[in-house]
């Protein structure tokens, strides 16, 4: 059962059959997760990786939060198409004192164990650094995807980028991790980890990865800097805003990421949505979950109550005409939907103003142009400032 908990929602284990050895000891494990201080608040796609120490954490293993102070001052590669400016001390500093009251939302300190790297890091001498990069290829560096193709379409990679993966694997040596967590992008310096800890004759590190969770724009992964994140200290009326607002298609990927509910409790929200309920019913309850856990049960239900005030003081009429709309295959397209309603003039165009931003269902902003309507639903549909219709789907 154990083993079935902490594989629930990961991406990949490597490798499994060594983390069920350790789990069999039953030794406490020691957990590290690294997170570089480079902004200074965490968002809810930080949490996905967070609520997974959690789990360890409840069921009876330390957590090694390690603060990356001195690696953030490298800063990490991965996924980047140009060298990252490094941060200055001064700032990375202060980030990392933010961080530390921020991760008592989730974790729990009796069992968590705050480290920053710049305690080994700033004592190793520069023959120490040559030693530890001698454990590692300029070829093995290269088969990192992100280097590669930098490298492959000529644009420079600088010498100290090598260190951070290194630097990272050597983490775990030192703090001789039995399990690492990170982000499916950390693979490879995940790996490193273990290749070092085995030269440095430890028992290598499992390694776990966990998906990384879109932002808002459900696109690109959550960032402060592409201003597509809400941040687990935002006020409550404005994290339960910025959850209403993502799409009905793209709250199944945060529910499956962020909710504590159970599978079965998950499977049945799914479950009624395809029989016609309002995705937007989900949605609150879900996003009361998530304010209630940063915040209170009462600010979850002001948040909500907050919500509702501000959408019947919108700028909806109050004589808004009603259709009534046939389908014989229990669905109608989003951009028929709209045509069929005379709040544009063809299906095109209907596509063109949501891709615009200018389509609303009940007040939501509509981004999902596959978007299917089903039967029995009757919903406000706006149209640019002035076009609203209220449509029943039926099928008789």
């Amino acid at each position: 059962m154990t083993l079935a908990q902490i594989k629930q929602g990961t991406h990949e284990i490597l490798l499994e059959e060594e983390l069920r050895t350790k789990l069999k000891s039953g030794k406490p494990l020691r957990i590290k997760a690294g997170f570089d201080p480079t902004a200074p608040d965490l968002h809810i796609g930080h949490t996905v990786l967070l609520n997974k120490l959690r789990q360890f954490q409840n069921l009876g293993h330390t957590i090694y939060f390690l603060i990356g102070d001195f690696t953030g001052m490298i800063g990490d590669p991965t996924g980047k198409n140009i060298t990252r400016q490094a941060l200055s001390r001064e700032k990375v500093l202060e980030n990392a004192q933010t961080y530390q009251a921020q991760i008592y939302k989730i974790l729990n300190p009796d069992t968590t164990k705050i480290c920053f790297n710049s305690e080994w890091m700033n004592k190793m001498d520069a023959g120490e650094l040559i030693k530890l990069a001698a454990q590692h290829t300029v070829a093995r560096m290269l088969e990192r995807d992100d280097f590669h193709k930098r490298y492959t379409s000529g644009q420079p990679i600088a010498i100290h980028e090598f260190l951070y993966p290194l630097i990272q694997g050597y983490d775990s040596v030192v703090l001789k991790a039995d399990v690492e967590l990170g982000g499916t992008d950390q693979k490879f310096n995940l790996l490193v980890g273990r290749e070092l800890q085995k030269h440095y004759g430890q028992t290598p590190q499992v390694v776990l990865t966990m998906p990384i969770l879109e932002g808002l724009d459900g696109v690109q992964k959550m960032s402060k800097s592409l201003g597509n994140y809400i941040g687990i200290e935002e006020p409550s009326d404005e994290m339960f805003g910025k959850i209403m607002s993502i799409s009905d298609t793209l709250m199944w990927r945060y529910i499956d990421l962020l909710s504590f509910k159970t599978p079965a409790q998950i499977q049945q929200w799914k479950k009624s949505a395809d029989e016609g309920a309002n995705p937007r019913d989900i949605k609150v309850e879900f996003a009361q979950e998530i304010v209630e856990r940063f915040h209170s049960r009462a600010a979850a239900q002001q948040a909500y109550e907050n919500f509702i005030a501000r959408f019947k003081r919108g700028e909806m009429p109050e004589d808004i005409p009603e259709v009534t709309l046939k389908t014989e295959t229990g669905y109608i397209p989003i951009g028929a939907l709209l045509k069929q309603a005379n709040l544009t003039p063809s299906t095109s165009e209907a596509m063109r103003m949501i891709k615009q931003g200018a389509v609303k269902i009940d007040g939501e902003r509509v981004s999902d142009r596959a978007l299917k309507m089903p039967v029995t639903s009757n919903h406000i549909y706006q149209v640019g400032k002035r076009r609203f219709v209220r449509v029943m789907i039926t099928d008789n």
